[in-house]
């Protein structure tokens, strides 16, 4: 049963900093899934680069990697007898993972089931599919509400002068609560008006 179970959880593909943002829902003190939006999550289907590995030494044997993604990381956690399945996957490599969402210690990381290496080209396919998946999808939020995380964006932005400006990244984790989606579309329109630059790809400053 609880592989027919495990059969019918949709693998769902999603950027890291979205997951970073959906709440972990318990049953008791056991993990139940991860809600985000309308959607319960308990398997997903991630793309990333794996920036760090380590390996238990001794009788226990676990093996931890962290995947990153360009919007945020997340843990790759494996122990017992999936650490030997796992023995041949580097720091450096671009890969896909399929597994299931596990949560402990306040922190949300991955049981894999698969990983399985990929051309690090297929980074940007995977991002310009969930892209279009969520403009499909998507339901324009409230106009006040965008106003708000526009104004948010601009003091973020106006904040880092001194420092030379910001990277789109950290504005995407200082306002966890609001989707990359809308930040990336909100900060589009900001260059487009002019009212703030990109000196570099990624990074923004103000222009006022």
């Amino acid at each position: 049963m609880a592989d027919e179970q495990f059969k019918r959880n949709i693998a769902f593909k999603f950027r890291i900093g979205d997951l970073l943002i959906g709440k972990p829902v318990m049953d008791g003190e056991r993990f139940s899934f991860l809600e985000l939006g309308n959607k319960r999550i308990i398997r997903v289907n991630i793309a990333g680069n794996i920036v760090d590995k380590y390996e238990s030494e001794g009788e226990k044997k676990y093996s931890f990697f962290t995947l990153d993604d360009g919007s945020g990381q997340i843990k790759l956690k494996s122990f017992g007898d999936d650490v030997e399945k796992f023995k041949d996957v580097n720091q450096g490599q671009t890969v896909i993972v399929i597994g299931v969402l596990r949560y402990f210690n306040n922190e949300t990381y991955i049981s894999p089931g698969i990983i399985k290496e990929q051309d690090p080209k297929y980074l940007l396919v995977r991002k310009m599919e969930i892209e279009k998946d969520k403009s499909q999808n998507y339901q324009p939020a409230e106009k006040k509400e965008i106003v708000a995380i526009k104004d948010k964006i601009l003091e973020e932005i106006k904040k880092s002068e001194e420092a030379g400006g910001i990277d789109v990244d950290k504005i995407i984790m200082d306002l966890r609560e609001t989707s990359p989606e809308i930040i990336n579309q909100e900060i589009k329109k900001l260059l487009e008006e002019g009212i703030i630059f990109e000196p570099r790809p990624g990074k923004v400053r103000w222009l006022g």
